[in-house]
């Protein structure tokens, strides 16, 4: 079914369901694929219900319901500091879910926020530009190895460009606020010409081909997704701490069918936090714990801290620190 043009850009846009179905509207952040099959199962619970899905990046989805009043009954997200923007500011409706009991404590905000994955910011590495080193486990191995080979890694590092990235931008100022170590990490690499990406599949993409060797802060669920190039790439989970993202959905206020969009959430909150193994679940399962803080997994804690760096003044601070840092003549 084709989609209205709109102002904000659109990177896919799929229509799941009977053709004649006034369907649920969803804005994603999250490639259709990957919850292509989630779709698949809540719509057989649901005979008649459509689904038109519309994916876009996290700056378009703020966009598009900040400042375009797109009307969507759900926006699902990887920027979990942009999902509660989004709800500190009244553009979302509450949702009082039957399951709430099974969602740990640090994955839901004020009934508005709920989230329904753990996905750690990994590194990525290729095992051929390793060859005859051992493999970084930490921060601090990493930093030890690019200073003392640093002709081998010159060029072949990448990492999100946190200025135009919302994942990225979130990445990064968790990073600064948990340790130290990540400026050190990122002076070094900036002074060894680091180059920067819009996304995860990129880095992932240019770490399998050989054109870089390691890529800091890549989205470790969607390079687990890739069976294809499992035997090119290595993930590594920091083991001095792994920030985890929730990924989050939100009932947008311009919800058309907020009861049907509730019962969505439910579907997604079902199949990641209930007990019993759901097959079509796209995400790796992960330890859960009563602590946010819970080394080295670290889920990322939703609520109002999420917001200190979207303030206008402090995120130009952070980028031309940042920039400052990475962007070395």
């Amino acid at each position: 079914m084709p989609t209205t043009s709109r102002a904000f850009e659109v990177e896919e846009n799929r229509y799941f369901g009977p053709k004649d179905s006034d369907a649920l509207k969803i804005l994603s952040t999250t490639d259709t694929d990957l919850l292509a099959p989630l779709i698949g199962s809540f719509l057989a619970l649901n005979p008649g219900v459509a689904i038109d899905y519309t994916s876009v990046s996290s700056a378009e989805l703020m966009k598009a319901v900040m400042l375009e009043g797109a009307e969507f009954d759900l926006a699902l997200s990887s920027a979990m500091d942009l999902q509660v923007k989004l709800a500190n500011d009244g553009y979302t409706l509450a949702h009082y879910s039957d399951l709430i009991d099974l969602v740990p404590t640090w994955g839901t905000w004020r009934n508005h926020v709920f989230a329904f994955s753990q996905e750690p910011a990994s590194i990525v590495i290729s095992p051929a530009a390793f060859a005859g080193l051992e493999l970084p486990r930490s921060r601090q191995e990493l930093i030890s190895l690019l200073r003392k080979h640093p002709d081998r890694f010159r060029g072949r590092i990448g990492t999100y460009d946190v200025r135009t990235s919302g994942l990225g931008y979130l990445f990064a100022t968790q990073d600064a606020r948990t340790s130290e170590s990540y400026w050190r990490l990122m002076e070094i690499m900036g002074g060894l010409k680091i180059r920067l990406f819009c996304c995860s599949g990129d880095m992932i993409e240019n770490v399998a081909r050989g054109d870089i060797a390691v890529a800091y802060n890549v989205l470790g669920s969607y390079a687990r997704a890739r069976k294809d190039l499992a035997s090119r790439i290595t993930i590594v989970e920091p083991e001095d701490y792994t920030n985890m993202m929730l990924r989050t959905a939100v009932v947008l206020r311009t919800a058309k069918h907020p009861k049907l969009a509730g019962a969505f959430i439910d579907h997604l909150l079902r199949a990641a936090w209930d007990t019993p193994d759901v097959p079509e679940y796209p995400f790796h399962r992960y330890p859960i714990s009563d602590e946010a803080q819970n080394a080295p997994f670290r889920p990322i804690q939703m609520g109002p801290g999420l917001l200190v760096f979207l303030d206008h003044l402090k995120r130009k601070r952070f980028l031309a620190e940042w920039h400052s840092t990475v962007q070395q003549n």
